[in-house]
This record gives structure tokens, sequence and C-alpha cells, in this order.
């Protein structure tokens, strides 16, 4: 519940010296664009400093909050961008800061700002991610929390991370569809010109050689599964579709994909069946069948593996405005 008065649901941004500057620019843009069909904004982003001191970022600039730490005071979301140095990348943060982020509602952080959240002990026995870069240096520092440093963001209820600089849009546009469900932030999505939905735990890109997709490689294969998710496709049918030997068709599949054939059809499928259940009436049944699962109990299993809900619960709580 908002601790203000009005209906706006308001983010304090706090930023740090070495801040990062797409990071830092991310949640002033993603959530003035989450809007009630009326065009009433849904969200107040708001930025801090400690002491409101100007804070310098390593593009060449400075930037001047219009406030300090007592803000967080009339905050329901705290948000961390990601630091590119300074203390906090070496675990310390100052008392004053310290203080000033325990007992928060609800806190987030981009990218690095994990560093921020770990150093201020709130990440202690919590699952969390971060940058891939700089996991070995996070997991060293903070042998307590639980890093998982190959996903796009963690959602642990009041504490929510993220990965690198992209990686905080989809947090973001997460956070506004977990609050006001899927039509609004499709619909700030499309203004903002970006993929409604990436799931959490999709891998990050990881620095890894991936070989061009070319007129021997599997995309055509890829494309003609997604047009045909409801009908039975086994590794004999997709290689036959390839013209390639199972082996080489699953090879060269997960040398393009970074999954295994089999991984990458079944979260097609629990998408699909998502954008089904957001937004048709049809049964669980139909979903299951539409999307390949055959059975709504398939389906279940499998929506539950991906979001932790079945489908009733997912599509009461996505298709809300």
């Amino acid at each position: 519940m908002c601790k203000n008065p009005a209906m706006t649901h308001r983010i304090a941004v706090v930023v740090l010296d070495h801040f990062a500057t797409l990071d830092l620019g991310v949640p002033g843009q993603v959530f003035r664009t989450a809007v009630t069909p009326a065009g009433e904004r849904l969200y107040e982003v708001v930025t801090c400093s400690e002491g409101r001191q100007a804070v310098r970022c390593e593009a060449g600039y400075s930037v001047l909050p219009d406030h300090d730490l007592d803000v967080l005071d009339t905050a329901d979301t705290v948000l961390l961008p990601g630091i590119h140095g300074g203390p906090a990348m070496q675990g310390m943060i100052s008392d004053t800061l310290r203080a000033a982020l325990q007992g928060r509602p609800r806190i987030m952080s981009i990218c690095t700002g994990a560093f921020v959240l770990a150093a201020a002990g709130l990440l202690d026995g919590r699952p969390a991610t971060t940058h891939w870069r700089d996991a070995p240096r996070f997991t060293t520092l903070f042998p307590k929390v639980r890093l998982d440093p190959n996903v796009l963001f963690v959602d642990d209820g009041d504490v929510l991370t993220s990965a690198g600089v992209a990686a905080g849009l989809d947090l973001c546009l997460h956070l506004i569809r977990r609050d006001h469900g899927s039509e609004v932030a499709n619909r700030a999505a499309r203004r903002c010109v970006m993929p409604p939905w990436r799931e959490g735990g999709q891998a990050q890109f990881i620095d890894r050689h991936v070989p061009e997709a070319g007129a021997g490689g599997t995309a055509a294969t890829r494309e003609w599964m997604l047009t045909h998710l409801e009908r039975p496709l086994d590794l004999n049918a997709l290689a036959g579709h390839a013209r390639m030997s199972v082996r080489t068709f699953t090879r060269r599949f997960r040398e393009e994909t970074g999954v295994s054939p089999a991984r990458w059809l079944t979260g097609q499928r629990v998408l699909h069946a998502r954008r089904l259940l957001e937004s048709t009436d049809l049964g669980v049944e139909e979903v299951a069948r539409q999307a390949g699962f055959r059975t709504a109990v398939s389906l279940r299993q499998h929506l539950h593996a991906a979001v932790g809900v079945p489908p009733l619960a997912y599509r009461n709580t996505f298709r809300r405005t």
C-alpha cells in the first residue's frame, strides 16, 4: 500500500558517485510511461543523494538531485542504480546510507546497485543477481548472498535485483506488471519501444562465441517451431525440417541459442500460454492444447516451474487493471 496520500506510487532513486548513466535514466523513463487508460500517471519518480550533494558519473558530468535521503521516508519503493566504482564496489557504504536503506517497504537495484544493497546487509541469505562480469567480486565480498549471475532479474518479494543495463528495463516493466497487470505494463513497453516481457530467469548475454545463423543454421526451424507449437515436435521432426542429423541439429541448436531444443521449445510454449491467459478467456484445457502441452496438468506443471503460480492465479494477477 502506498505511503503517499495521492494514488501515485513514489519511487525514490538513490544516486551515488560513479553512477551508471543509463541506470539512472531508466526509472524515470519507464515508470513515467505507466498510466491509467485515462492517462493518469501511476508512479512518481524522485531522485536523492546523501546530503543532497552533486554526484558524478564517469561519462564526465555531474547531477544534482532534488532531495536528500529524508525523501526515502515518503517512498513506496527505493531504487539503487548501478555504479562503476567507488567504496560500495569494495563492500563499503556510509553509516548514514546504511541506516537510510533499512526497513523500506520495497527496495530494488539495477546492475551493480546490488553491491550497495549487499553492503547494507539487505541481501544476506536472499537470492539476488548483478552483472555477470562483477559476479566473482560480488561473491567474494558477500558470501552470504545467494547470487545467481545467470539471470536477468530476481524478484524476492520486497527485494528485487537485476543484471546489467537493459535488464534494468526488464525489472522496471516487471514491477509495473506486478503492481498493475499486463495491460498497463504492455502499454508502457510500447511507449518505450521495447519488448513487453523477458522472463527473469532468462540467461544474461554473457560473453561467448555464438555462430552466425546462416543457411546451415537452425533459425528457419526455430521460426517453424513457433508457428507449430500446438503440434508434437520431437527431435526427429525438427532435425528433418532442418535437413540435419539429430546429432548435428542438437549441437547447432545449442551453439546458436545456448540451450537444448527441448528447453527452448518448452520456454516458447510457456510464453505462448502466458499470452493466451493474459489476452483471452480460453479455458485452461484449450490454452494447454494451443500451447502444445496437451493437458491442463502439464501446463500447470510447466507454468508453475517458470513463474511459480498455476494458470488461473497467473490470469487473475496479470489481467487486473
